[in-house]
């Protein structure tokens, strides 16, 4: 199987990384020029790692392509590429869906719109996947967790969802900022403050039979500090306004 990449941004490289790092049997990767330090630095990294000389070219010369471009590059670019019949396209881009990109791909290819997180660098983290698909899940699920969802609509829930990521990195940073106020060097404070949430996420992931409402009880007693921290939060209208936050960003994916 030879790969392509067309975009080298942020999440490409993610899972360039990822799948270099598994046991995915592949011959080659072919990777977009756009970002070209990106690029170059997967090639120096990876031995099986080529950089194309220029999109078309990762298509002459891949069996599955995955395309990893902002939406508004997307709708400029893709038209005027020319895939291969039987190709298989897995898309990263959030805002076309299904239908427009079958559209303006025009060819009888197999599509399966994904959604990873940079967490697939190091094969781990869910990666929802529309429409269901055996080969693709297989494949997916040697760095990560896939997850088929059946419904393109349901689908969206989960890049609306995905949209908090960078939310999680700003509480961890507004946590750590405050340990370093208060005198800790920075590198305690970040280790701790990580392996902290890490731990947390991973009892709840270990135990996800259970309801999540379970651990919000079980890590709090009455008039003790996380009672404090949770209600002083809930008061402040902070979960309501994640919320609301979430309903945005999916009425935005609505839109498109």
């Amino acid at each position: 199987m030879i790969l392509g990449f067309i975009g080298t941004g942020n999440i490409s490289s993610d899972v360039v990384t990822g799948i270099c790092n598994s046991n995915i049997k592949f011959k080659k990767i072919f990777i977009s020029p756009r970002n070209k330090k990106k690029a170059y630095k997967l090639k120096k990294k990876f031995k099986k790692v080529f950089v194309a000389k220029s999109n078309q070219d990762v298509i002459d010369k891949s069996d599955w392509v995955c395309l990893g471009i902002l939406p508004e590059v997307g709708e400029k670019i893709i038209p005027n590429l020319n895939f291969k019949a039987k190709q298989v396209i897995i898309s990263f881009i959030s805002t076309i869906n299904y239908a427009k990109l079958k559209k303006i791909i025009n060819k009888k290819v197999k599509i399966v719109r994904a959604i990873p997180m940079p967490p697939i660098s190091l094969g781990k983290g869910p990666i929802a996947i529309f429409p269901p698909d055996k080969q693709v899940k297989n494949f997916l699920d040697k760095i990560g967790t896939t997850i088929e969802i059946k419904s393109e609509k349901l689908s969206k829930n989960f890049w609306a969802t995905s949209g908090t990521m960078a939310a999680f990195y700003e509480l961890l940073k507004v946590l750590s900022d405050w340990l370093v106020k208060k005198g800790l060097k920075r590198n305690q404070a970040q280790q701790y403050i990580t392996s902290l949430y890490s731990a947390l996420a991973e009892l709840a992931a270990v135990n996800s039979k259970k309801d999540l409402k379970y651990f919000v009880a079980e890590s709090q007693t009455p008039g003790g500090l996380n009672w404090q921290g949770v209600n002083q939060l809930r008061k402040s209208g902070y979960y309501k306004s994640l919320e609301k936050t979430i309903n945005s960003i999916l009425k935005r994916l609505n839109q498109k």
